[in-house]
């Protein structure tokens, strides 16, 4: 059962979590994006969480959310944007955007973050978590995200969540030039390889692996069969 998060305690009970899960999980890894470490210090994961677990909001793992859904590690958000390379005027598409946690930090480094989700429970859950951290500008549609979004397009980056058979050309084709895609990547439903693909023309990318990662399905056209996840 996926239950919204309706606790009571306030962001600044978890300010120090927040400061020692910086500084032991994401900078002592080799994130050192200023920008990146302050939007993960800022953003309040305890809000993002299911209610059993605000206590383990800021441990180095995921947490499951409901309907067979994580909210990813934080190092692993982290790292991600750090990837992409935002500025304060990119245009980003958040893709899985599960329970918002990701659309909340991707948000505090760019200028319009676009959030997209498959399942219409996750799209509300979203919606509400992110109007009860003060992100409710986020908009979250319900839609098949392993086809991006066009309506929105094009985009400086493409964050996405959840892990792909092979890289989705719809995704690569809703980049603007010079913008990033980072998407994990493989032949197994729960083991990828992290890549960023970098558009460099209308019909060039650039492509660099940053290495293993463990996400669930990216479901949909250009993603995998639904009935398994």
């Amino acid at each position: 059962m996926l239950i919204p998060n309706t606790g009571t305690l306030t962001m600044e009970g978890f300010v120090k979590e927040r400061q020692q899960m910086v500084d032991r999980q994401i900078r002592a890894r080799g994130v050192d994006d200023v920008r990146v470490l302050d939007a993960m210090v800022s953003v309040p994961r305890h809000l993002f969480v299911a209610p059993d677990d605000k206590e383990r909001a800021y441990q180095d793992c995921p947490l499951p959310i409901g309907l067979g859904q994580t909210i990813s590690q934080p190092y692993v958000v982290a790292y991600m944007c750090e990837a992409l390379g935002l500025t304060k005027t990119s245009k980003v598409l958040d893709v899985g955007t599960g329970s918002g946690y990701s659309a909340a930090v991707l948000s505090e480094l760019a200028g319009t973050v676009i959030g997209v989700e498959r399942k219409p429970d996750l799209v509300d859950l979203a919606k509400n978590n992110l109007a009860r951290a003060g992100y409710g500008a986020i908009e979250v549609h319900c839609a098949d995200g392993s086809i991006g979004y066009l309506k929105e397009a094009p985009y400086d980056a493409i964050m996405v969540g959840a892990g792909a058979p092979a890289t989705p050309d719809q995704l690569q084709q809703q980049l603007a030039i010079g913008g990033h895609l980072v998407i994990p990547i493989g032949p197994s439903r729960h083991h990828q390889m992290l890549w960023r693909i970098t558009r460099i023309s209308e019909d060039e990318f650039d492509t660099k692996n940053l290495g293993d990662v463990s996400f669930v399905p990216l479901i949909g056209e250009d993603g995998w069969e639904a009935g398994f996840d």
